[in-house]
């Protein structure tokens, strides 16, 4: 997809699509890999945008056995994961002062598992949804 935020809504449509074909997949579900699959979109739009890379972001959905596997491919700068800081839990009054920095914490509380690839040619995000859980 380019990498511009008006793209947004048709990655999550195409996975929600692609991930109701599931029968074993609970409504919640698809829409934690919506939710996902549009976060790592937009980090990948926002990174691109920093060095103005106007190159496409890959984005496959895969349905693959017992997991749906949703894998999200930018050509930006890279970013280290560690530097990443941890969010304050979300029942606490400082998490009000986060608005923004969400999408990695949420990517790995709503995903079955969630990897990230990076360097700096690019970062590769893996977000999988096991069929099945509830």
């Amino acid at each position: 997809v380019p990498p511009r935020s008006e793209y947004l809504q048709l990655v999550r449509a195409i996975v929600g699509a692609t991930a109701a074909l599931e029968d074993g997949l609970h409504s919640g579900r698809v829409a934690d890999l919506r939710l996902v699959a549009s976060e790592a979109v937009a980090n990948a739009i926002v990174a691109q945008g920093s060095i103005l890379a106007a190159d496409p972001i890959l984005v496959r959905c895969e349905l693959a056995g017992d997991r749906i596997v949703v894998e999200v491919t930018d050509h930006g700068p890279g970013f280290d994961l560690t530097a990443v800081p941890e969010l304050p839990e979300v029942e606490t009054p400082e998490r009000l002062r986060h608005e923004s920095g969400l999408g990695v914490s949420l990517m790995h509380r709503l995903s079955d598992a969630a990897e990230v690839e990076s360097g700096t040619g690019g970062t590769l995000v893996r977000l999988v949804i096991a069929v099945g859980n509830a």
